[in-house]
């Protein structure tokens, strides 16, 4: 059964369409959503059969991967993570929401197919209603994957209905909140002494280490 294009306006999301996305994540789906940066693959990172079908679609092995998760704010990030640092604390509350992936050791509340080999989980909070609406009524994160290779800039990562004709046969809903942008988040490490920059892409952490 092909997958379901649902128009949801990004500064104001009809609630009723929201509760629509929801009710497919509550049973396990796998979405394709909008982003502050690019548009990405997500489900229930407590469904284990949604999370292993997002990384069939992805082409990847579930324990082989990093898989990353949004949360809906910063008091949401502290159930998943072992401690959040005052240093760390203070600059994910002035970067967050924000284009920002921040690499964490993770509780014991993360499923372990999320962090299988690793202790370690990628978290997120992004400057935009729709995931975050999503999370919040969910009562749960959901997993955020781009939807192509991080080497790679493919015209379909920005164009929902082109996003929706590749994918139509492979999720259940795409979310079509308008076009999207081609540069995916920063990926900042903070289990050392210090942040690393792992991947730098459209989030400056400079501006907040001040």
């Amino acid at each position: 059964m092909a997958a379901e294009l649902l128009k949801i306006h990004p500064d104001n999301p009809e609630p009723r369409k929201i509760a629509k996305v929801v009710e497919v994540l509550e049973k396990g789906g796998v979405i394709i959503y909008p982003t502050d940066t690019i548009y990405g693959i997500g489900c229930d990172i407590f469904n284990q059969r949604a999370v292993e079908r997002v990384c069939q679609i992805k082409g990847v092995h579930v324990d082989k991967t990093m898989l990353s998760f949004v949360c809906q704010d910063i008091s949401h990030i502290s159930e998943y993570v072992k401690s959040l640092s005052t240093p760390v604390f203070k600059v994910m509350k002035k970067a967050l929401p924000g284009p920002f992936t921040f690499i964490l050791e993770a509780s014991s509340k993360v499923p372990k197919i999320i962090h299988a080999k690793k202790k370690t989980v990628g978290i997120r909070v992004p400057d935009h209603n729709i995931p975050r609406l999503l999370v919040e009524q969910l009562g749960r994160p959901i997993i955020t994957t781009s939807i192509h290779d991080d080497d790679e800039i493919l015209e379909y990562s920005t164009d929902p209905e082109i996003i929706y004709e590749k994918f139509r046969n492979l999720v259940d809903i795409v979310i079509d909140s308008g076009i999207g942008k081609i540069t995916p988040s920063t990926i900042v490490d903070c289990t050392g002494d210090e942040f690393e920059i792992l991947r730098q892409g459209a989030g400056d952490l400079d501006p907040y280490l001040a």
